[in-house]
């Protein structure tokens, strides 16, 4: 159950860093929930099965939670970069390289 928490808790990071991070309309509306709620359960299960964490101590919570803010954040600053060098790549490509 504490599963289910943790990944809601995580889609709700990603949504809040979507709507607080610039050049949001370089990716899609739920890119940032889905990837940190994907890193957030990684982490958990990784961290209740390799380290034996318990599921009601501290540390499994903010490292599945700080995990899931890093992914999204790397996520919303790296893409929107590549996705204009990717842009201006292919607008040159098919203008026939005259822009």
């Amino acid at each position: 159950m504490e599963l289910l928490f943790v990944i809601v808790v995580a889609a709700g990071i990603g949504a809040i860093l979507r709507y607080t991070l610039p050049k949001r309309s370089t990716y899609g509306l739920f890119l940032l929930p889905a990837a940190a709620a994907i890193a957030a359960a990684v982490v958990w299960v990784g961290t209740l099965w390799a380290v034996r964490w318990t599921f009601d101590g501290t540390w499994i919570w903010v490292s599945a939670l700080g995990a899931a803010f890093v992914v999204a954040l790397v996520l919303a600053v790296v893409l929107p970069r590549r996705r204009q060098e990717l842009d201006a790549q292919k607008l040159h490509q098919l203008s026939g390289g005259k822009a």
